[in-house]
């Protein structure tokens, strides 16, 4: 479980294909806190560490299923990409985003950038099977950093970016026609199926 506050850019290493992704990221937490077997979200999806290093810097090794590949964007991880990282949540931490599973629900494209005074607003394009759990003053996980939807027009959803967010994150090199993992609210999710019983 996770809040969708970053806690650190990490910067991918290496990838190789051994039937499924492996991939090294480089971070600047303390690996000796870390324990094999954790899970630590990666552009917004909960992975497995399953390798802990030190030198020549701090990373950590993660396996992507095939499965996993195929319903997010990590498929465009090369050497130097930075993600953003956050560690599983604890008992007592501070909520300050909102309940991410780390469990990618698709991706959705970026459609428009735009600067609006000292932030930025994005315009994405969610899949139309996702587009109904997408409301205006919701929340919604974009590669894993906890957001609010300021405006929905069908599948197209705004969200603003504040300057803490951009320089802490990924998102100041938010380009038209990326692809993001998107994670929509739990909460949404849970309404819309229980509707189908009313």
């Amino acid at each position: 479980m996770f809040t969708g506050i970053v806690t650190d850019v990490g910067r991918i290493v290496e990838t190789k294909v051994t039937g499924d992704l492996r991939a090294r990221i480089a971070t600047r937490y303390d690996v000796d806190g870390i324990d094999i077997g954790a899970s630590i979200a990666c552009d917004g999806v909960c992975l497995t560490v399953v390798a802990l290093g030190s030198e020549p810097e701090n990373w950590f090794d993660v396996e992507i299923s095939a499965e996993t590949v195929s319903k997010t964007n990590l498929d465009d991880w090369v050497p130097g990409k930075r993600v953003n990282l956050e560690r599983a949540l604890k008992v007592g931490d501070e909520l300050g985003g909102h309940i991410v599973s780390g469990h990618v629900d698709g991706l959705a494209e970026v459609v428009a950038v735009r600067p609006e005074g000292g932030s930025v607003r994005v315009t994405f394009r969610a899949p139309e099977a996702l587009a109904r759990f997408i409301a205006p003053k919701g929340s919604v996980a974009l590669n894993g950093t906890s957001l609010t939807v300021n405006e929905v027009a069908g599948a197209e959803f705004g969200v603003n970016f504040i300057p803490h967010t951009q320089s802490v994150t990924t998102w100041g090199e938010v380009a038209v026609g990326d692809r993001v993992n998107l994670e929509v609210d739990t909460m949404a999710r849970y309404v819309a199926r229980l509707r189908e019983y009313d």
